[in-house]
């Protein structure tokens, strides 16, 4: 005999079936068998399952089904239920008519109800309704409950006032409720949040005193608190004491640490955290692997994320989308695209279906690399995809497009979205006004605006600022005033970006007058200026040289609570210096140093520098420059100038001379004005040799005319650069006829030609025969080299047959007549100006016949060239200078992908 179908079975059915549309398929078959009737408990199971998923219009089908088999005043439970899924989906408004029905579908609400309704309300940030639903159950006589205080005092506690949901909770007692560890945890929760750290640890230990614990679940969300603040090592505090009470950490626990830590930058201490969870006996889940993810992403750590990302697969927890477009993103952002695309590639293979997310990543990566063409390839592909009418694919165009200055195309691509049905939001117009304004395309700017509130579109702030620095940034004012009246007209209050925007293009046009009246304007609208407000004017009346102004100004900077920073220094100092008052200036520098320990910057100090070497105050310039190595900034280009500026004026040629040798030899560049005034004085002082020294070093260190740069042999280089440099010098009028005199007698004398070994043969014949192969290694062999580049397949072939026959001719008929019996090179046993272009073309040939997989360099066919470039390989200077290998093939992989034809179109 068959069984007849119950409901708990039906019940069952639904509960365990994943797709909620089968689940209810499978509800309304049952209808029909004989005899079976659904009961409150099916229905309640199917509209579980229905709203869980976000299935609401059939959820409500049901429910109207439920009204009429079921007693209404038995469904409080149901509809709590359905109020709740409504929240989960950020449905409030449908949570409040769930709420609002009951009474008339005759089923009263208990504070359970109530309780419900509210706890929505404060999730979502409506406290004020929250209020008046509470309000309302006080009036018709229903008591609040544990729950009721714990919802309010959660209330107070996202309102910024955890002061009163304390007494709250102090007077629970009296209102017949007792104290549990969820509004306990509720208020110590709020006192975080507002930084009142020691009140809520206090709190947390008086809950432990009285015997109350959190469990686990409890105690997640107070730490979930702390560490999205960052604040681990009081989580852990925390954590120590509730595990003392018996409380055990759940995976939950682990997640949340781990993306504290992740916030607060302490990547590698998650990492260690991921390792311990598995000792703890639990087993790391999707989210554990994401968070750390993230943060090894969000800290550019993409290696180690591609690793992690390896780690999960290999231990069997499957990636989600989150953690692939995760990765993919931060490969975008670092300009790392082919990475990108592998990890995609590796996806996709493994069924991940590329979303808005991945593409916008793609998309936003190319735009940044300048790869447009790709950019525009992949925006099509997302499109056939079905993402037509995805707003942020195309304002992530739109943002590309505007970056790289193709304004025109961004604004067609706006005239595009409108016919495929997706209408600009502000952003759209946000992205191509900011790029308009950027190329100084002011009127178009203003165009697309009217257009955009033609069209109804809502305008932001930024759109005006961006508006107001354009017209700022052309000294267009009146304009930008305009902008600011229009601004107003349309609801918009300015903000302190926009008043400093004003402030500092009235600073640049010298108006000081506007600039008072304007900053008056910023403070009777209540916009509170910042410390880059303060740094405008002070810079504005340190111009007009009206410095105790500005001094006054500083003072009312410092009574609002703002910490002067380093651009405020600078300009006071330079304003104090530029009116004479070097004293003052130094005074303020050693005061906000004390004050303030502030992180100096080169600039204060060559300011300072500069104002006591114009004063010849050589021990306040000697103290500043001693002071400065103390403080970490190390001196620039200006530095030096203005120390050996200061010493050839007093006539200390020694300290002179010493600092411009430490200049060079640090690879800063001086100037010829600079190295002009110690030529005069060494020449003054008849110390020709050191004079000359400098002469050679400024060659070397190619400080030196144009027209040097365009002598091509080495040799003849050398000999008439110096002579070109004085000649040049003196055109210049930075040294004296004189100094010139001297030198150039001195580098007749051939001074500079005993310092070193030329490069070519003495004999002339031999110099045209190195001339004449160094010319052909350098256009025929590497001509040769390079289409191998940029071929595949036969034609490459061919020019790895066209390099070797080169090759060859060089061995037979340059070097059998250039390498002499038992040389080491061309040059003899130094390296000559054959043997470095030899070795600049084909140094690194062992890696280029690994990268296209050839022999290039045949010993049996070309044993000579074969044994010189070998030999030239292990000299000492050669192996200084050759770049890693993996670095010259990752060169080589680029090149060729940029010149490959097929590599290109794809």
């Amino acid at each position: 005999m068959i069984r007849a179908l119950q409901p708990k079975h039906v019940a069952a059915v639904i509960r365990y079936q994943n797709d909620p549309l089968k689940a209810l398929k499978t509800f309304n078959q049952v209808k029909t068998e004989d005899g079976f009737k659904h009961t409150l408990e099916t229905y309640k199971c199917m509209i579980e399952k229905l709203g869980l998923h976000g299935q609401f219009e059939a959820m409500e089908d049901v429910l109207a089904e439920l009204r009429k088999n079921v007693d209404n005043k038995m469904l409080e439970g149901v509809y709590i239920g359905i109020m709740r899924d409504y929240g989960r989906k950020g449905k409030v408004q449908e949570a409040v008519n769930v709420f609002e029905r009951m009474d008339f579908y005759d089923c009263e609400p208990s504070v359970q109800s109530y309780n419900a309704i509210m706890n929505i309300l404060v999730e979502y940030g409506y406290f004020s309704q929250a209020h008046k639903v509470y309000m309302r159950m006080k009036d018709i006589g229903i008591y609040p409950d544990v729950y009721t205080y714990t919802i309010r005092m959660k209330s107070f506690c996202r309102t910024g006032r955890p002061s009163a949901a304390l007494r709250l909770l102090n007077n629970m007692p009296g209102q017949g409720c007792e104290f549990n560890a969820v509004s306990y945890c509720a208020v110590i929760s709020g006192f975080y949040e507002e930084n009142c750290q020691i009140e809520a640890y206090h709190l947390f230990n008086e809950m432990l005193k009285q015997g109350i614990c959190p469990d686990i679940l409890t105690f997640n969300k107070l730490i979930h608190v702390l560490c999205k603040k960052g604040n681990v090592q009081e989580s852990e505090k925390l954590f120590s004491k509730v595990m003392k009470r018996g409380v055990c950490p759940n995976l939950f626990t682990f997640n949340i640490f781990m993306q504290g830590l992740c916030r607060k930058g302490a990547i590698d201490e998650a990492a260690r955290l991921l390792e311990s969870i598995v000792s703890e006996g639990l087993t790391p889940d999707v989210i554990s692997y994401n968070t750390l993810i993230c943060g090894f992403c969000k800290h550019s750590k993409l290696v180690e994320a591609e690793c992690c990302l390896r780690k999960m697969v290999n231990n069997g927890v499957e990636p989600n989308e989150f953690t692939y477009n995760t990765i993919i993103n931060g490969f975008c952002k670092a300009g790392m695209m082919q990475n990108a695309d592998k990890i995609l590639r590796d996806a996709m293979f493994k069924g991940f279906i590329p979303d808005e997310f991945t593409y916008s990543a793609l998309i936003n990566g190319l735009c940044n690399d300048g790869d447009m063409s790709r950019a525009m390839a992949v925006f099509y592909e997302a499109m056939e995809k079905g993402f037509k009418h995805s707003i942020i694919l195309y304002n992530t165009l739109v943002k590309g497009l505007s970056k790289q200055g193709l304004v025109l195309q961004a604004l067609q691509l706006m005239k595009d979205m409108m016919e495929h049905g997706c209408s600009p939001d502000i952003w759209t117009y946000n992205l191509v006004v900011n790029g308009l304004c950027k190329m100084g395309c002011l009127s178009d700017a203003n165009g697309i605006l009217n257009d955009a509130i033609a069209k109804g579109c809502i305008l932001d702030i930024f759109t005006f600022n961006t508006l107001i620095d354009g017209y700022c940034k052309q000294r267009n004012l009146d304009k930008a005033i305009e902008i600011l009246d229009t601004m107003l007209s349309h609801g918009i209050t300015p903000d302190v970006i926009t008043y400093n925007t004003i402030l500092n293009g009235l600073c640049k046009a010298r108006k000081l007058d506007n600039v008072v009246d304007t900053f008056r304007a910023m403070l009777e609208k209540g916009c509170t200026p910042n410390i880059i407000t303060y740094n405008i004017l002070i810079e504005s009346f340190c111009k007009d040289r009206k410095v105790s102004e500005a001094m006054e100004l500083f003072e009312e900077m410092k009574t609002r609570g703002l910490t002067p920073d380093i651009v405020t220094l600078c300009t006071l100092t330079c304003g104090l210096c530029s009116n004479g008052q070097l004293d003052k200036a130094y005074e303020l520098f050693v005061t906000l140093e004390k004050e303030y320990k502030f992180s100096y910057s080169t600039a204060i100090f060559n300011i300072m520098i500069n104002a006591f070497s114009e004063k010849l105050n050589v021990s306040m310039v000697e103290k500043l420059f001693h002071k400065m190595g103390g403080s970490d900034c190390a001196p620039d280009n200006y530095t030096y100038r203005v120390m050996i500026d200061s010493y050839c004026k007093t006539g200390n040629i020694d300290l002179a001379h010493t600092f411009l040798l430490e200049k060079i030899s640090k690879g800063l560049v001086p100037s010829f004005t600079t190295c002009g005034k110690v030529l005069n004085c060494l020449c003054v002082k008849h110390r020709l040799n050191e004079a000359v020294d400098i002469i050679n070093l400024m060659v070397q260190n190619g400080i030196v005319p144009e027209e040097v740069n365009s002598i091509f042999e080495a040799d003849k280089k050398e000999v008439a650069a110096p002579k070109i440099v004085v000649e040049y010098l003196l055109k210049k009028s930075h040294i004296t006829y004189y100094s010139y005199e001297l030198l150039y007698d001195g580098i007749r004398e051939e001074v500079w030609n005993n310092n070193g070994r030329s490069l070519l043969p003495q004999d002339p014949y031999k110099q045209a025969q190195v001339r004449f192969w160094a010319d052909y290694v350098q256009k025929q062999v590497f001509e040769g080299l390079f289409l191998l580049m940029k071929t595949e397949g036969e034609a490459q072939e061919k020019a790895i047959e066209d390099v070797k026959e080169k090759l060859k001719v060089l061995e037979e008929q340059g070097l059998k007549d250039l390498l002499a019996e038992g040389s080491t090179f061309v040059n003899g046993d130094e390296l000559g100006y054959l043997d470095i272009v030899m070795l600049t073309v084909l140094g690194m040939y062992k890696v280029h016949e690994e990268f296209f997989g050839v022999k290039i360099v045949e010993e049996e066919k070309i044993p000579v060239v074969f044994s010189w470039l070998n030999r030239l390989i292990e000299h000492p200077l050669a192996k200084e200078v050759a770049p890693p290998k993996e670095k010259v093939l990752g060169f080589l992989h680029f090149i060729r992908q940029k010149l490959l034809p097929s590599q290109a179109a794809a």
